[in-house]
């Protein structure tokens, strides 16, 4: 892949490597990162995911750096300045990390457990840098912020799964319940700007549902992340290439119902006229549909996102009858529709809404969302950013650092090294972490890199910095095993992705959809830094 040849040391924003030059020198530096917003702002519903800082560590702040590297990396900052000139390289402190640490950058990553249900303001993660290297410790962010994308993804998709149960609760049998594992599909892979990001994203989808199209996700979650147990499907599907090619729509609905008719399948309907296929192509396959014995779901894809739906509904209740289930809504009988076309959070709950108006029940409908579930949204989203909290200066001087602008009072951040613990209600908040740097034992902040030790892989392999030959067996790490890798005891193993879907379900039912998780402790350590500096 392309990034596999680019140097770690570029693997950041220019101005990062200019700052080690200007920080003050220090004994430690610590920084964190988080959401400071709820997702689109909305000021009824702050929690959120806390996911993707495995892929990141794994893929970039694990990988080892070499002098090769630092080289090839030099000759770049040699013309990367304005007018081609030097651009600021720190070669000296980059050329430690590998003679003095092994090649690994030499800082220490704290992280909420993946799958994590939160509020906006709690910490993500949190990096420690110590000594000469402390001017390091902002280096990552570049890297260490981009959890904005699966965290937001994850989130979105999640909030899109309370809609659809909502509608599940209202219209839904208890015993069809299960469909709602399916109901909302993955369209995004071609809409990504990247494989990577399709992978990334797609996998954060799954965390709350089974559907989706981006099978480079669903292979990667499943065999790198979950020990080979699947973890995302799909259905056989036509395109309208596919419809196309036949003479009629009528031949390419008998070739799929032929094909796939014994089991779930879909058939795109808009090729031509939405309508006509509905009034006449449907009715005229519908005995052969009926003899295979399989489920049809027909798909729109242009025009009114919800009249659209109802069409289809309607249509089929038409040519396959229905029957009215124990709370009262129509369940059409081997035929549904889903929805792929414009889908957004927004009109997601506005075609469920006219659903359930019209008297179907929800488990009619599926969606797919494409773009807007992987693609139309940024940082901005959910404002995440990553900023200094902590320094101690050569001389043991201990200072809490935040940024308060006057001008945006939203982009506020916290001061100090930091804890992440249960209330009583077991809600996670914020706390100052103790003067000498012990975390709570309550705190739930975990070791995930420090300085080359990474967890280990629940999958029966180590993560990469290890020798794959190495095996761990059941979700943690053994006596023996940690021994032999010396491990801290913090670095466990990464759980299976079956394990983060369960703790995501759970823990974000159990949260308050609007919560403050900042300590009063941590408020008067703000009112305090900003009573006494600049």
């Amino acid at each position: 892949m392309l990034f596999s040849n680019i140097p770690l040391a570029v693997m950041t924003d220019s101005y990062k490597t200019t700052h080690p030059f200007i920080y003050p020198q220090a004994q430690r530096m610590v920084a964190y990162g988080e959401m400071r917003q709820a997702y689109d702002k909305d000021p009824n519903d702050n929690r959120m995911i806390a996911y993707g800082i495995r892929y990141i560590i794994e893929n970039y702040v694990a990988k080892k750096w070499t002098l090769q590297d630092i080289e090839q990396a030099e000759v770049f900052f040699k013309t990367h300045n304005a007018g081609f000139a030097p651009f600021p390289f720190p070669k000296d402190l980059f050329v430690k990390i590998v003679n003095e640490h092994d090649g690994y950058f030499p800082v220490k990553i704290e992280a909420l457990p993946e799958g994590t249900a939160i509020h906006a303001h709690v910490p993500v993660y949190q990096i420690i840098a110590e000594g000469e290297m402390s001017r390091l410790v902002t280096f990552l962010e570049t890297l260490l912020t981009m959890i904005w994308y699966p965290m937001t993804v994850a989130t979105l998709s999640r909030r899109a799964r309370d809609l659809i149960q909502t509608a599940y609760d209202k219209s839904v049998d208890p015993d069809s319940f299960w469909s709602l594992e399916s109901r909302l599909h993955d369209f995004g892979f071609r809409g990504c700007t990247s494989v990577e990001q399709a992978v990334i994203g797609g996998t954060a989808h799954l965390l709350n549902f089974t559907g989706s199209d981006t099978m480079s996700a669903a292979f990667y979650a499943q065999f790198q992340l979950n020990g080979g147990k699947p973890v995302g499907n799909s259905i056989p599907a036509s395109e309208h290439s596919v419809m196309t090619a036949f003479p009629t729509e009528k031949e390419a609905m008998e070739a799929m119902i032929g094909t796939f008719g014994d089991g779930v399948f879909a058939c795109v309907m808009d090729s031509y006229d939405y309508q006509k296929a509905l009034d006449t192509v449907l009715p005229e396959v519908a005995s052969f549909k009926l003899e295979k014995g399989g489920f049809l779901v027909l798909r729109p894809d242009s025009g009114d996102i919800v009249e659209s739906v109802l069409m289809g509904l309607r249509a089929a209740e038409k040519v396959f009858g229905s029957d009215v289930n124990k709370k009262g809504f129509k369940v059409i009988r081997g035929c549904g529709v889903i929805q792929g076309d414009g889908v957004s959070y927004k009109s997601l709950g506005q075609i469920l809404d006219a659903t359930l108006a019209a008297g179907y029940s929800a488990q009619n409908c599926a969606f797919g969302m494409g773009g807007g579930l992987l693609q139309k949204l940024n940082r901005d989203t959910m404002s995440f950013a990553t900023k200094l909290s902590h320094i101690v200066y050569l001389d043991g001087t201990k200072r809490d650092v935040m940024k308060h602008p006057k001008t945006d009072s939203d982009k506020i951040s916290l001061p100090g090294v930091l804890d992440v613990r249960r209330n009583e209600q077991g809600i996670l908040m914020v706390y100052p972490r103790a003067d000498n740097y012990v975390p709570h034992k309550d705190n739930i902040l975990q070791v995930v890199y420090d300085h080359g030790k990474v967890p280990l892989a629940a999958t029966g392999t180590t993560s990469p910095v290890f020798a794959s030959s190495i095996a761990s067996s059941g979700h943690g790490v053994d006596e023996s095993l940690a021994k032999i890798l010396s491990l801290p005891e913090s670095l466990h193993a990464w759980p299976m992705f079956d394990e983060l879907k369960t703790r995501v379900q759970t823990g974000w039912e159990a949260l308050p959809k609007v919560f403050d998780p900042i300590s009063q402790e941590l408020k008067d350590k703000i009112k305090h830094v900003l009573a006494t500096g600049p």
